[in-house]
């Protein structure tokens, strides 16, 4: 569960007075979380800004909506934009080959795309393809991602790194890779898969590239901090390490080390923990070297962080640095290491792929309503022999004011406790009660317009504020979309991609379409930091509005559930035109799961499901309950129903 802040944040709308493209950029703090890919047009559209620049194409993301519409692909959906991809794995290995030849560091930098972030096949190939002119790799954690890195990276000169726990098959696949001539380095997460690993080798005949994956002492913060120190789930102790590199000269494969490797974990928040880390790493690189492992390559596994939350801060959802203050921490931390111990200075490897992928893609979803905390629409006039809980509640709204609202919302409140006690023992009527009830908030609304007004407010009444916020029913499922916004408290930007120019009127949370009560996101960004409500625009009838929830390409893509059923959404790739007059093109289209193929992953068989309806609607036509044309319909529209997407039709 995500814990409850004490004393809510709100954005205070009512400061700004003439609305512009600017507010809308510093309410959704757009310009920090987006690195240049995101900014507003005129229009008050979202755009992406695919090469970073102002000057190049600019892709309108209501534009793509269009499209899609005009093409009958329904929303939800996930957009993926790969040029964006493409950027950031540029935009790293420039980093590295620049700070690299700044420094006069003899190695060279060959990083490794950990397909666990993202294992979408159209993600890994257009990095395998982004990353072939700076021999950007892959790492695998697992045989199917074995498999999948075996099939996509071909580049002889690339890195094919697997971590994770290992059986037989796994290392066997592992030099079957060395036997077609790639660099697949099997790296060593406990003492037993060395041994596994070099009978196999044996058997084989093809010697196997090893690394050696330390257990560091250097600990993270944040919510992966158990990554790294004594208690990590994987890694070798320095101990068996040592163990490691004595077994290997007793039988003449010293050579077969090729790599060091330590992890302390992902979304690294704090730049210091990331120099602790490569100094102690540093150390023992080069204590091995001197004990005769000719390594080759210095793995400093991922963990760069991304600024989700866009305050450039150490929060477990951004970080207090920059990717180039991250490279220069590593070249130069690992130089001064090497030069003092008077060691080569190794190949580095890093294996960064929430900073690649986060930015890349987002799901847009529309939104179907918004649900309001308390009626007031309810007649609440003065009846005969009312009850005197009624009145008492009437003449309390009849009495606040900006002065009072405190001590009136104290009464109110103790007022609707003893409505209760009163209604469970039949001396409120049910007419009463809603009278009452609808009374009450209307004082609250009240009570909450008073307060933001007021610097000094109290906290219950900013926490009545929170609770009081407008609840915008949105067409998608968190379990599926945003898993980590439920599981690990994740804050992702959250935005209305239209009408930016236009200045939002009311405060809310969303809720997605599942019937989970844990199914919403009520933690959002802002300038002063994590806040209970986003604002959005009033809903109009017969209008659309569209919302984004963005920097979703790492992790929440592949993790989704299927919860409720719902399954994966439609997702649209987007590719950047100069030529084109919308600077974009849809390149693919891949259609979510229809309902029949989540069931059928959970067990049922829709085939067997369809031919019970029909022998069920067909009994029910013999019995003369149902008309045969109509029971034809029915079976039709149950088959179609199967058929269908799983989200909402609007």
């Amino acid at each position: 569960m995500k814990p409850q802040q004490a004393t809510p944040r709100f954005h205070n709308l009512d400061a700004i007075k003439n609305w512009s493209i600017k507010d809308a950029d510093d309410t959704y703090q757009i310009s920090r979380w987006g690195e240049g890919y995101f900014s507003v047009n005129e229009k008050g559209d979202l755009c992406i800004n695919p090469n970073q620049t102002e000057n190049g194409p600019v892709i309108n993301l209501m534009e793509i909506i269009e499209e899609m519409k005009n093409k009958n692909i329904p929303f939800p959906a996930v957009i993926r934009f790969h040029d964006i991809l493409r950027s950031q794995v540029a935009n790293l290995n420039k980093t590295f080959r620049s700070i690299i030849e700044e420094a006069k560091f003899t190695g060279s930098y060959f990083g490794v795309y950990p397909i666990k972030v993202n294992q979408m096949r159209e993600v890994v190939e257009e990095i395998v393809d982004a990353g072939a002119p700076f021999n950007y790799g892959l790492e695998a954690g697992s045989k199917p991602e074995l498999l999948a890195a075996l099939a996509m990276n071909v580049n002889q000169n690339s890195l094919t790194v697997i971590n994770g726990y290992k059986d037989r098959d796994l290392l066997r696949l592992a030099l079957l890779g060395n036997q077609l001539g790639r660099k697949v380095i099997v790296v060593v997460e406990k003492y037993s898969e060395l041994l596994d690993l070099m009978k196999i080798s044996q058997e084989i005949g093809v010697e196997p590239m090893i690394g050696l994956r330390a257990k560091i002492a250097t600990k993270s913060s944040g919510k992966w901090a158990s990554s790294g120190g004594d208690y990590a789930k994987f890694g070798l102790t320095i101990t068996e390490i040592l163990q490691a590199l004595k077994y290997l000269k007793s039988i003449n494969k010293a050579h077969c080390i090729k790599l060091f490797h330590f992890h302390i974990g992902s979304q690294i928040p704090d730049i210091k923990t990331i120099k602790d880390s490569i100094s102690e790493g540093s150390r023992i690189y080069a204590k091995l070297w001197k004990e005769g492992a000719k390594i080759e390559y210095f793995d400093v596994g991922g963990g760069v962080g991304v600024n989700y939350d866009g305050t450039r801060s150490n929060s477990p959802s951004s970080m207090n640095y920059t990717t180039k203050d991250y490279v220069a921490d590593v070249v130069y931390i690992l130089k001064q290491v090497c030069d003092l111990e008077d060691v080569p200075h190794p190949n580095i490897v890093s294996e960064s792929g929430r900073a690649i992928t986060a930015h890349h893609s987002c799901v847009i979803t529309n939104v179907f309503g918004a649900l309001e905390i308390g009626t007031d629409n309810f007649n609440t006039d003065k009846a005969i022999n009312e009850n005197i809980l009624v009145s008492n509640m009437r003449e309390l709204q009849q009495e606040l004011s900006e002065k009072n609202y405190q001590d009136i919302y104290n009464d109110a409140t103790k007022l609707k406790e003893e409505s209760i006690s009163a209604f469970k023992f039949g001396i409120l009527s049910l007419d009463e009660r809603a009278k009452l009830e609808t009374l009450y908030w209307r004082i609250c609304r009240k009570i909450v317009e008073h307060a933001s007004l007021d610097e000094y407010a109290q906290d219950e009444i900013m926490l009545l504020k929170s609770q009081m916020a407008h609840q915008y029913m949105c067409n998608f499922s968190i379990f599926q979309s945003a898993p980590d916004t439920w599981a690990i408290g994740q804050i992702l930007p959250v935005l209305p991609i239209h009408k930016l120019n236009e200045k939002p009127t009311e405060l809310c949370t969303l809720v997605d379409i599942t019937c989970d009560s844990d199914g919403k996101v009520d933690t959002f960004l802002s300038a002063d930091g994590p806040t209970n409500t986003v604002p959005m625009h009033k809903l109009k009838d017969g209008e659309d509005y569209f919302i984004g929830l963005f920097m979703t390409g790492a992790y929440q893509d592949i993790m989704g559930d299927n919860h409720n059923c719902f399954g994966r959404l439609n997702e649209v790739h987007i590719f950047c035109d100069d030529d084109d007059p919308t600077d974009f093109y849809i390149e693919e289209v891949i259609y979510g799961n229809k309902a029949s193929q989540v069931l059928a992953t959970l067990q049922y068989n829709p085939d067997t499901m369809a031919q019970t309806m029909k022998a069920n609607i067909d009994t029910q036509v013999k019995r003369g309950k149902i008309r045969p044309r109509e029971g034809v319909d029915l079976t039709d529209f149950y088959e179609n129903c199967l058929k269908s997407y799983t989200y909402l039709k609007k």
